[in-house]
């Protein structure tokens, strides 16, 4: 018992040392700094809760929290939607299945820099072209308003991460008891009703999963944001992220940066560990 101890121990060590060093000192000092006038080019102090009172003041740290806290809502829907799809279409035994779900997994492989410079090649040049030779000028000048600068990085997101989502969905769908879908068809239940009162409730735990994971990169995003739009135009398309990175970097304001970084963390955290905690509670056990 006591080898199985220290070996438990040898392993788990340096993922401890690493977790504390990398992630833990890091946001105690980042907390701690938030109180105070640091810039990042000279020393700091400390000035209480100015810069939290202040950052409620700062309309684009407001207007970015609106502009992700949309974006949110309509790519967390829209990502388990399609990918939850994309899992049933894949799992139904065809014979292109393992084909089809290489096909729609492989855009999550590309980086998101990379990811949104060849979106913003597709929006500018290929629908302004497209939107000459039919005559539709909807498709001109994409990335240009607020409107489609908005469903350009929907669309982004749903395109890199729905093959993701559908990878999760299929872990539990192929767990789910055939001997209860079929009884169920025996009782007269069609597709619909099947899915809604046999197979959903089962595979909830994927729910909870995706639910959370999409909720943290749709309010974390920052390359993408970077690469497609670079927040405009006239930042009414900049994501949270990358407020904060141009209220640290550009302004070198890096303790109000700070704060607005601490407010973000308990927003995102409070939101996710809320949705977990009542989707666990409707979980069933097989």
């Amino acid at each position: 018992m006591k080898n199985k101890s220290l070996s438990f121990w040898l392993f788990l060590g340096p993922v401890l040392i690493s977790l504390c060093v990398v992630v833990l000192v890091p946001l105690i000092y980042g907390f701690i700094f938030s109180f105070t006038d640091w810039t990042g080019l000279k020393g700091s102090n400390f000035i209480g809760l100015e810069n939290y009172v202040d950052l409620f003041k700062d309309k684009e740290f407001l207007q970015s929290i609106w502009f992700t806290t949309k974006f949110a809502v309509v790519a967390i829907i829209l990502l388990n939607v399609i990918g939850l799809g994309l899992a049933l279409l894949v799992t139904r035994k065809l014979k292109s299945s393992n084909f089809l779900r290489t096909i729609f997994f492989m855009p999550n492989l590309i980086g998101g820099l990379i990811l949104g410079f060849i979106w913003q090649f597709i929006f500018i040049n290929v629908f302004d072209g497209v939107g000459k030779l039919l005559h539709m000028e909807w498709l001109s000048g994409w990335l240009s308003t607020t409107e489609t600068g908005f469903w350009g990085l929907i669309i982004l997101t749903v395109w890199q991460w729905a093959g993701y989502i559908m990878i999760i969905y299929i872990a539990y769908l192929e767990g789910v008891p055939q001997e209860l879908i079929e009884a169920a068809e025996m009782d007269g239940a069609n597709s619909f009703q099947r899915f809604r009162n046999v197979t959903f409730p089962l595979i909830r735990p994927a729910f909870t999963v995706c639910l959370f994971l999409t909720l943290s990169h749709s309010f974390k995003m920052y390359d993408q944001n970077l690469s497609l739009t670079a927040g405009g135009p006239f930042n009414s398309t900049q994501m949270v992220a990358m407020e904060i990175y141009k209220t640290a970097f550009n302004e070198n304001l890096m303790a109000f940066a700070q704060s607005k970084a601490v407010i973000f963390f308990i927003i995102v955290a409070g939101i996710g560990l809320t949705q977990v905690y009542f989707n666990k509670k409707k979980e069933v056990d097989l």
